[in-house]
């Protein structure tokens, strides 16, 4: 028989993570985490990582830099990060975005 388990995730109640990151509900397969009112600055240096990122921006406006290609981000849309792609977020206008990651996030370090 499979899981069928429901996990509800109060964000007033969930967890951050080293970089201001709240994490919200985590299955087997699929994590999310939501970024809140980050700040305007400059761009982190580019990372790859082993899980593929989806993404819905809430509100403010950030730049995606991957793999040589600009994308602006503002509030309704959505994108993708596929595994292992090279990639940075510079943030233009407070953000606030949900990240769906998988595998989950936090199978390979969410610190990473």
């Amino acid at each position: 028989m499979s899981d069928t388990t429901v996990i509800k995730v109060d964000s007033r109640h969930s967890p951050t993570g080293p970089d201001g990151e709240k994490y919200l509900a985590s299955g087997k397969n699929l994590a999310m985490r939501m970024w809140e009112n980050e700040e305007p600055g400059e761009a982190k240096e580019p990372t790859r990582r082993e899980y593929e990122t989806v993404g819905y921006v809430l509100k403010g406006k950030a730049e995606l830099l991957m793999e040589g290609q600009t994308v602006l981000l503002e509030r309704g849309n959505s994108w993708v990060v596929p595994k292992g792609a090279s990639h940075t977020y510079k943030i233009l206008e407070a953000f606030t975005a949900v990240e769906a990651t998988t595998p989950p996030a936090h199978m390979h370090g969410r610190e990473d």
